[in-house]
C-alpha cells in the first residue's frame, strides 16, 4: 500500500482504475468501466507483487510496459479476426477497437467471439441469398464496434459504431447496417437484416451466454408455475431456454375461444 496509500493512488493516477482493499484476505477488487485499463491493471498488478519491489516510480514502469503489451495484444487480436473472415483493407483504428472486444463481454459472451461468429452467420445467410458474402462478412465482423468506444461517445452503440467507420472509410452500406442492428435506424436494405438476424442467432443460441444453473432452473419453474396457475391447465412445458411454453389444458374444461 506504502506510506499513506502512497502507492495505491499512484497505481490509480496511471492507469485509471479504483483499487478496493476491503477485509477479504489475499484479495483486492480492480473496478473500472474500461476493460482495456482493467486488463492493464490487472497485468501491473501481477507483475509488482511477483517483483516485490513496489514504489511509484516503477508502478509507473511496470504500467508502460503493460500498456504496450495489451495494445499489441488488441492489434494482433483484432488483425486475426480480420484475417480469418477474408477481409481487406481494414483501416488499423478500427482493427486497433475491434481487438480491444477481447476484453469485453456482454451476458458473458466474450464480444470478440461474438462478433466474429456474426460476420461468418452474415455471409453465409448472404452467400444463400446471392448477396456479396464479403460486404455482408465485413458488415457482421464490425457490428458491435461501438461497444469499444461507448465509454467515449453518448448514444447507443449501434450508432456511435457506425459513425466511427464512417469516420474511418467504411462504406456507407456496411456503416447504415451496423446503425441499423438494433433498430436506432429503419433497416433499408437486405444487408441490415442479415446482420440482425445473424446478430440475435449468435447471442441466442443455446450455451452462447452463460447463466448460472441454478438461477436458469428457477427461471423455468417460475414460468411453468404461472401457467398452472389457471385452473384448466393440465401440463406445462417451457422449452426454448423459456421463450416459449406449451401448455396442455383440460379439453372438458376449456372451450377454443376460451383457450386463447
Amino acid at each position: 500500500i506504502g506510506r499513506e496509500g502512497r502507492n495505491v493512488r499512484a497505481l490509480e493516477a496511471a492507469t485509471g482504475i479504483d483499487l478496493i482493499i476491503d477485509d477479504t484476505p489475499e484479495c483486492i477488487t480492480i473496478s473500472c468501466f474500461n476493460p482495456v485499463r482493467r486488463e492493464i491493471a490487472r497485468l501491473a498488478i501481477g507483475r509488482l507483487v511477483a517483483d516485490g519491489r513496489i514504489h511509484p516510480t516503477r508502478i509507473e514502469e511496470v504500467v508502460e510496459k503493460c500498456e504496450k503489451e495489451v495494445d499489441q495484444s488488441c492489434k494482433d487480436a483484432g488483425e486475426q479476426a480480420v484475417f480469418d473472415l477474408g477481409l481487406h483493407r481494414v483501416h488499423p483504428e478500427i482493427v486497433q477497437r475491434l481487438g480491444s472486444l477481447k476484453f469485453r463481454s456482454s451476458y458473458a459472451q466474450n464480444l470478440l467471439a461474438h462478433s466474429i461468429e456474426v460476420g461468418f452467420l452474415a455471409g453465409f445467410m448472404a452467400e444463400e441469398l446471392g448477396l456479396g458474402a464479403k460486404q455482408a462478412r465485413r458488415a457482421g465482423l464490425l457490428h458491435d464496434i461501438g461497444k469499444a468506444i461507448d465509454h467515449e461517445s453518448e448514444g447507443p452503440h449501434a450508432l456511435v459504431g457506425a459513425e466511427f467507420l464512417r469516420k474511418h472509410g467504411e462504406s456507407p452500406r456496411v456503416c447504415q447496417a451496423v446503425a441499423a442492428h438494433h433498430g436506432e435506424t429503419p433497416q433499408k436494405a437486405l444487408l441490415d437484416h442479415i446482420v440482425d438476424a445473424a446478430n440475435l442467432l449468435s447471442a441466442q443460441r443455446p450455451g452462447a451466454r452463460r447463466e448460472q444453473l441454478a438461477s436458469y432452473v428457477k427461471r423455468l419453474s417460475d414460468i411453468e408455475e404461472l401457467a398452472h396457475s389457471f385452473d384448466v391447465v393440465d401440463k406445462v412445458y417451457a422449452i426454448q431456454a423459456g421463450r416459449e411454453i406449451r401448455v396442455i389444458v383440460y379439453n372438458t374444461r376449456v372451450t377454443d375461444e376460451k383457450s386463447v
